[in-house]
């Protein structure tokens, strides 16, 4: 019996996996929730994505990822395990090559880590790769000729930069500034402004739904619900589109200057590929609303948004096991 290859996306938020022959089989968010007296493991994912804020005490909700890399070995292990078990991607005799993505930042121990917790889950062969390549291929560039291709993929915990030619990265950078510290971008300004205490899920929500960050309206409002500090008792405040664009402010320049960075860092002839082609943007990041009109504006060359970009890096790496010389040895 044959073992079908996988591709997995193992993000900060959400992972995703790719069943080759199958395309996309599994994109859940990245949450375990477990009962801290016993350890015992209650939820996986979508399931326990639901259950965030609303656990009794001794349960606890948590993300086994953090800026791209593993927070918790067994935790992620065990998530691993649940998804591909749900995906049916693994057999009982053959066992299956899988490729899973990282940031391009990542130290060779937080690499270990990764494609240990891979072998675990069964794995006959482990293969990494960065994160902006795979997404750059499943944006759909071609990355094997001599011309500049450039990638800004935002996630959930970071933001990988690359520019990438003849199949390699010439020029990267990767941030921990990502979906995550913009909702906490969000909760922190509601916090020291209106003393009002919001969810991650509700900051999430204002900024997938509300948020804009290049030419907010200031008449546009939006009611949030949370918990007032000063009473203690549940409180709906109003807020306005602006707002969102000053929580934000600090990480969207950030995101920008790193940006800046890879280009500077460029070789000319290279460069002047970017100028025509422009960068694509791919990750949940690329659909914040303004973004890629501000990223226009500041960079002066072309932003575009892939076709599909939260799914580009699972995309990416099926086709990349449909061509295994394209993948790095471990």
């Amino acid at each position: 019996m044959l073992a079908r290859d996988i591709g997995i996306d193992l993000g900060t938020a959400n992972v995703l996996i790719y069943l080759k022959g199958k395309g996309i089989v599994l994109n859940e968010p990245s949450i375990v929730v477990v009962d801290t007296d016993t350890k015992k493991v209650i939820a996986v994912g979508e399931e326990a994505k639901e259950m965030l804020g609303r656990t009794p005490e001794k349960v606890k909700a948590i993300k086994p990822m953090k800026d791209g890399v593993i927070a918790d070995f067994e935790l992620t292990e065990i998530m691993l395990n649940s998804f591909i078990k749900k995906a049916k991607a693994r057999r009982v005799i053959a066992r299956p090559r899988i490729l899973i993505c990282c940031p391009t930042n990542i130290t060779q121990v937080e690499k270990n880590a990764i494609k240990e917790a891979a072998e675990r889950t069964g794995a006959r062969k482990v293969y990494i790769e960065y994160e902006p390549k795979v997404a750059a291929i499943g944006a759909g560039m071609d990355i094997s000729k001599a011309q500049a291709n450039m990638v800004l993929d935002i996630g959930g915990g970071t933001t990988d930069i690359a520019v990438l030619s003849l199949n390699g990265i010439v020029s990267s950078a990767s941030v921990k500034i990502a979906g995550n510290a913009l909702d906490q971008d969000l909760i922190k300004y509601i916090h020291d402004k209106y003393k009002l205490l919001i969810g991650e899920k509700t900051a999430e929500d204002i900024k997938i739904n509300f948020a804009n960050v290049y030419k907010p309206k200031d008449k546009e409002m939006q009611e949030v619900r949370g918990r007032d500090l000063i009473t203690g008792l549940p409180k709906a405040i109003t807020i306005t589109q602006k707002e969102t664009k000053d929580a934000m402010e600090d990480s969207i320049k950030k995101i920008i200057k790193s940006c800046k960075n890879v280009l500077e860092n460029t070789p000319p002839e290279l460069s002047a590929d970017i100028v025509e082609k422009g960068v694509i943007l791919t990750g949940g990041g690329a659909l914040l609303s303004g973004l890629m009109e501000r990223l226009e504006e500041e960079l002066t060359i072309p932003v575009l948004i892939a076709e599909t970009p939260l799914t580009c890096v699972a995309e990416g790496t099926g086709i990349l096991l449909e061509n295994p010389k394209l993948l790095e040895e471990e």
